[in-house]
């Protein structure tokens, strides 16, 4: 199986590489046309802003191939907010649009933000994704801009407010929480999405 972490020159493309090593997947790092052409998953993560990831999957000519994929793709943190439609973080930029929904600041009320730390996610479908993850289990976040609850929501988390912190339309996941950094739950919930 070939497996690929979508190269978007983020911070964490190397913990999720090894998240995947440590199950025991064979997985390559690329940005090149021909390896994600040839992949049956990719994972798309990302740690820093909108603007610079969609920068950098323009400048590969991958915008077009992400948006006809047609094998599961995970999106993670920043890869999940880049599915969606607009994001309005430091400037507004036009994201994949493969979820018709924005990204806004997370409405966090009284608590701090960025939303750094371990919190309860709140699964309501019986996804593939969580096959095996006790509900309100735990995950590890680290972000401030969020889709909100829309109809491609399948699980939430409470921080000030609701929001998405999973997402799925057909072969397209969404994960706002990093399960590479999230135990035993995310290493399930990696485990599931390659086994798909």
């Amino acid at each position: 199986m070939n497996i690929v972490v979508l190269d978007t020159g983020c911070a964490n493309l190397s913990s999720v590489k090894w998240a995947i090593h440590k199950l025991g997947y064979n997985v390559t790092i690329s940005k090149d046309i021909n390896v994600i052409l040839n992949s049956h998953k990719i994972l798309l993560p990302g740690v820093g802003t909108p603007g610079s990831a969609m920068e950098e999957l323009n400048k590969n000519n991958l915008i077009n191939i992400l948006k006809s994929y047609k094998n599961p793709i995970l999106g993670i943190c920043l890869g999940m907010q880049i599915m969606g439609k607009v994001s309005y973080e430091s400037v507004e930029t036009n994201n994949l649009n493969i979820f018709d929904i924005n990204v806004r600041r997370l409405d966090s009320k009284n608590f701090v933000l960025p939303h750094i730390g371990w919190n309860k996610v709140n699964y309501y479908t019986n996804n593939i994704l969580f096959k095996g993850i006790n509900p309100n289990s735990w995950f590890y976040f680290l972000h401030s801009y969020v889709m909100p609850v829309n109809k491609y929501t399948i699980a939430d988390c409470y921080y000030g407010s609701l929001f998405s912190a999973a997402v799925q339309k057909d072969n397209y996941f969404g994960v706002q929480f990093h399960p590479e950094k999230s135990g035993n739950n995310g290493s399930k919930l990696l485990k599931n999405f390659i086994e798909i």
